[in-house]
């Protein structure tokens, strides 16, 4: 199966209504920018990253996964969401840990990440989040396309990484995403 892209602004109704909200105020103010953000319709049994890769033919590296993690300081829960390259793994016990100033941090249980976004578990996109949530991209986000969530599991965006960038409240951070360990076979 081959993805269709069309324009997003064109096709809002294909991506939850926050994502829809995001990409049109985006686009009031960056239109020929917003132009580059494309949006395809596909299979929710195909909406998991390695199932999509392996159904499309595209590279691991072209899709970004957004993450959503929270700890705790002082009985506060601090959260954010962290966009990686799908060929690494968020810095959770460094990097993201010691930038939400906690002990300890685990990826939001996905009750807790719909309820909190609106969006579709495994569908999940740092477009349309509320604004208080930081959104955090490793820079590696920014070399090349980035396929997303769309808040849906029935579609998928595709944007150049620093098109996300661009994007209200997005910070890029350092050593956000680390290299997978290799797997051992025995």
């Amino acid at each position: 199966m081959t993805p269709t892209w069309t324009p997003a602004l064109e096709n809002t109704h294909l991506v939850a209504p926050s994502v829809a909200a995001s990409i049109m105020a985006f686009g009031a103010h960056n239109p020929d920018i917003a132009s580059r953000i494309l949006v395809s319709e596909i299979d929710p049994a195909h909406a998991d990253t390695e199932v999509l890769t392996r159904e499309w033919g595209t590279a691991l590296f072209d899709s970004v996964n957004c993450v959503l993690v929270a700890g705790r300081r002082h009985g506060v829960e601090r959260l954010a969401a962290c966009c990686v390259r799908a060929t690494t793994r968020a810095n959770v016990n460094h990097t993201i840990k010691r930038r939400l100033d906690v002990r300890k941090c685990s990826f939001l249980h996905m009750e807790a990440a719909v309820e909190r976004t609106g969006m579709e578990y495994g569908a999940i996109t740092p477009l349309g989040l509320d604004s208080s949530w930081p959104v955090w991209l490793d820079p590696l986000v920014l070399g090349g396309p980035a396929i997303i969530g769309s808040g849906l599991r029935t579609s998928k965006i595709r944007l150049p990484g620093t098109v996300l960038a661009l994007f209200p409240g997005v910070e890029v951070v350092e050593h956000l995403a680390i290299e997978p360990a290799p797997s051992v076979r025995h």
